[in-house]
């Protein structure tokens, strides 16, 4: 078994446009190059986990979700890293697409995507770390058993605290909690950097 390192989507990799999977509206967030880079250099597989309800709402179709996919590849590459795969929930319980518009246990805060995940990589999720600009990516990781981390970037406003919503450590931006991570890891494993595997999409 590996560890390795999830990241939400909006907000905490990329810049924070609602319903976006637009190619040419993909931008990192601030800081996020270099923690992604900084990642690369982990040398540990890398997934993103995003819920995607524009599906349910019907802003957007499955198929759209391939380009962005593509685009976020190449951005992975730019930064010197690599993308090991994209899971995503597609569903929202209020949606408007009747196939989509349910409840599901894939749908952050269910940990149903790492878990998932977990299973098709043999990935160690004790020694894994989440990142998510949001308590509900919190309680995600903690619900499925890894440690975790808020950008504390202003996403968050309602601050719902429980147990499962305590994150391990916070940090402004996808740099600095990189850059914790690394040194984490350093203390724990030792690291030997190795060419990621494109992962299967979700």
């Amino acid at each position: 078994m590996t560890a390795a390192i999830f990241l939400d989507k909006d907000g905490t990799l990329l810049e924070d446009v609602p319903y976006n999977v637009d190619p040419t509206k993909m931008a990192f967030a601030p800081g996020a190059r270099a923690g992604l880079a900084r990642l690369g250099r982990l040398g540990l597989p890398i997934y993103v986990v995003s819920n995607q309800p524009g599906i349910a709402m019907g802003r957007f179709a499955l198929d759209d979700l391939a380009p962005m996919v593509a685009r976020l590849t190449d951005m992975f590459t730019q930064a010197g890293a690599v993308l090991g795969g994209f899971y995503y929930c597609p569903h929202h319980p209020r949606g408007t697409v009747t196939k989509h518009a349910t409840l599901c246990d894939c749908r952050k805060p269910a940990p149903g995507l790492l878990l998932r995940a977990a299973a098709e990589h043999a990935i160690d999720l004790n020694m894994s770390w989440f990142i998510g600009d949001i308590l509900d990516d919190v309680e995600a990781g903690r619900t499925a058993g890894c440690n975790t981390v808020l950008i504390d970037n202003g996403n968050e406003t309602e601050w719902i605290i429980n147990e499962w919503r305590k994150p391990h450590r916070m940090a402004p931006d996808l740099d600095e909690a990189t850059d914790w991570i690394h040194r984490w890891y350093s203390d724990r494993l030792q690291l030997r950097p190795r060419v990621g595997i494109q992962g299967e999409r979700a």
